[in-house]
């Protein structure tokens, strides 16, 4: 057994996965690598494959895709019976359309440089969040955020776009949304302790801090400080949303009074008149849900990140 299982998603990035493929063992052997690769073959397959490779006794699991592949790798390991003990640390490779919880813990978009890291990097331990609503009554894990409300429209018309990048794709797919979802649902947030009701056109319950490849919604969030980092944005005019577009690109729209920053452990969202569209870490997971309820767990995993993000 290699002490590196790349779990490697080749339909990620409209398929950047798969071409990306003869790159990564070039980078892999470079850097003395030694490791075993696998195909994820449907959705929710690297759930078991991350599994199976912590149960197989592997010491570093490298998820090889998108925000999506890496947040089914840690749904893989958190999912073990015994997961409060020793996991694997996860390596991420950007393969993907956004990469998003990557850019926010500083691992590189070039391969070759990410393949360099998980030799040279320092495991640094990472919150995560826990949510339950809409597909997964129950729960389910996530790395990098849940968004509610006009991200998630933007999500879904972003999927729908041809093979462009991230950051293109979610910009093209935000300007349709902005015509799309002009009245968000009433609906009361509640959290650590506080509470209000108003139409929020967007609420970002953050681990990260970037979302669509660029967008930077909560700039000062840490992934290890124990809170999520919340950025709401009140209901507003289509062309109030084209004004705060370079303003969410800087990480300035933090100085806008239509939005609010918040920190909180935990986050609980109830629609009063109308469904909650959803997504967690860029997937869907809530089209007609009237609650949202979002957990955190304190400094879960281990991320393999530069020496310099590590926090001591």
């Amino acid at each position: 057994m290699k002490p590196y299982q790349v779990i490697l998603n080749p339909t990620a990035g409209h398929g950047n996965g798969a071409r990306a493929l003869p790159m990564i063992r070039a980078s892999l052997a470079r850097h003395n690598i030694a490791y075993d690769l696998t195909w994820t073959e449907r959705a929710g397959h690297a759930i078991q494959l991350a599994r199976q490779a912590a149960q197989d006794g592997v010491e570093t699991i490298v998820s090889a895709g998108g925000d999506g592949t890496l947040n089914e790798v840690v749904n893989g390991l958190l999912q073990l019976p015994n997961f409060g003990g020793l996991l694997p640390d996860i390596g991420v490779l950007c393969v993907g359309r956004g990469n998003d919880y990557a850019g926010s813990v500083g691992i590189p978009a070039d391969l070759d440089q990410a393949c360099r890291l998980l030799k040279e990097g320092v495991p640094r331990l990472m919150d995560i969040g826990r949510v339950r609503g809409g597909m997964f009554p129950e729960g389910r894990y996530f790395v990098n955020c849940v968004g509610v409300g006009f991200d998630a429209i933007a999500t879904i018309e972003a999927a729908k776009l041809p093979r462009w990048g991230g950051f293109m794709s979610f910009m093209v797919a935000i300007f349709k949304t902005i015509f799309l979802y002009n009245r968000a649902p009433l609906a009361s947030i509640e959290f650590d302790g506080q509470s209000f009701t108003q139409r929020s056109l967007m609420i970002s319950i953050m681990n990260g801090r970037r979302l669509g490849g660029g967008f930077f919604m909560t700039p000062n969030s840490e992934p290890d400080d124990g809170l999520f980092d919340l950025c709401i944005a009140e209901q507003m005019s289509p062309l109030s949303i084209m004004r705060l577009i370079p303003h969410f690109m800087r990480g300035t729209h933090i100085t806008q009074k239509k939005i609010k920053i918040r920190q909180a452990a935990g986050v609980m969202i109830t629609a009063h008149d109308g469904p909650l569209p959803a997504h967690m870490d860029g997937e869907i997971f809530s089209t007609e849900g009237r609650q949202v309820g979002v957990e955190m767990l304190p400094r879960r995993i281990k991320v393999i990140c530069p020496p310099s993000q590590e926090k001591r």
